[in-house]
């Protein structure tokens, strides 16, 4: 196996320069799930359907396959996965009185408040990104857009309903205004020093907040699914896919199924689930005896069952630019979250999705 790691932030175009040259792409690459139906839509990777990856598919949990899905064929299988959630410090919420975890926004507020009362201590940070905005929108039963009527739905009544809610804390006290720079670094920063209490975020900084010196280790993180605003509560879905190259010769084809298949099996799922904190993808590692006793693994399961898919499109990476514009806005310079969607759908219609309506 030659082994390339290659930074995040380089991956995606990386691929796409050298499988659009049909030159130098690697035959499998580890792809975040958003890039999987752009790829397809290319002609980049090798549809898997009839494959020996596939003949374990009800395994694997329904909406991170889905994002393996494009044009009514298979191209990839998920390796892990993930979503956010209220993280939050037990201590700082016991300390204020807070005996049950907040199940709404409206409890978040009411704790955050409590918080900040008994403690000095914030009681929230909300990070001025358009990823960590999708859990206000989904509160409300709202979405960027709808694929089967091919249509733009990012400044429906909805999502305005949850920005106003998200700007809301802000502007009330109950969480901290975000920075106009390194909003996320600052919020790991002032969690990891207990100075404030809860923030939505993933199981990608888990390990970072447990060997943090003044966190007072794992067993002061609580983990919740994110608070749900008036009709649901759902978080976005992440993570990681296998796909293989189209332009890989044929005679690597057993040899990259077998590979994917021992990458992405249960056993070797639990062992990154033990060494990194990373979610499985498929319900028979969550069987497994190491899975099962991991804490932070564990707790992430019943958040997982609330992932809302993302509309997998071949432009959904594309989305998220613009809605950062919003976060920014909206949270940081206390816009009309209105005013601010109705900006971001006019960018969809001219640079993302110009045949929606």
């Amino acid at each position: 196996i030659n082994y390339q790691s290659v930074p995040f932030g380089e991956a995606q175009n990386k691929f796409k320069t050298a499988a659009e040259a049909k030159k130098d792409a690697p035959d499998i690459l580890r792809a975040e799930v958003a890039w999987v139906p752009e790829f397809a839509s290319l002609g980049y990777l090798y549809a898997l359907d009839g494959t020996d990856l596939l003949k374990e598919e009800s395994d694997f949990l329904a909406t991170p396959m889905s994002s393996n899905k494009y044009d009514g064929k298979t191209y990839g299988v998920p390796q892990v996965t993930d979503t956010l959630a209220l993280l939050y410090n037990q201590d700082l919420l016991d300390q204020a009185g807070i005996s049950d975890v907040p199940q709404t926004w409206d409890d978040v507020k009411t704790a955050a408040q409590a918080v900040k009362k008994e403690t000095g201590a914030d009681g929230l940070f909300i990070n001025a990104g358009g990823y960590f905005l999708l859990p206000f929108l989904y509160g409300e039963g709202g979405d960027l857009v709808d694929p089967d009527a091919e249509k733009i739905t990012v400044n429906s009544d909805e999502n305005v309903a949850g920005l106003k809610t998200a700007q809301d804390l802000v502007k009330s006290g109950a969480a901290v205004k975000p920075p106009a720079n390194d909003s996320y670094g600052t919020m790991m920063t002032l969690f990891k020093e207990q100075q404030v209490a809860m923030i939505i975020n993933g199981p990608w900084e888990v390990n970072n907040v447990r060997n943090a010196p003044k966190f007072g280790g794992v067993e002061n993180l609580g983990i919740s699914p994110v608070p749900a605003g008036s009709k649901q509560a759902g978080a976005p879905v992440g993570g990681h896919n296998y796909v293989i190259w189209s332009g890989m010769p044929a005679k690597k084809a057993d040899a990259a199924v077998a590979f994917i298949d021992f990458m992405s099996s249960a056993k070797s799922q639990a062992f990154l689930a033990e060494e990194l904190g990373l979610l499985p993808t498929r319900t028979s590692a969550y069987e497994l005896e190491s899975v099962k006793n991991n804490p932070i693994v564990s707790a992430f399961k019943p958040v997982l069952d609330a992932a809302v898919a993302r509309p997998w499109i071949p432009e959904g990476g594309k989305f998220f630019g613009p809605l950062d514009q919003v976060a920014t806005e909206v949270m940081v310079q206390g816009k009309d979250p209105r005013a601010a969607l109705d900006t971001c759908a006019k960018k969809y219609k001219s640079e993302v999705v110009p045949k929606y309506s």
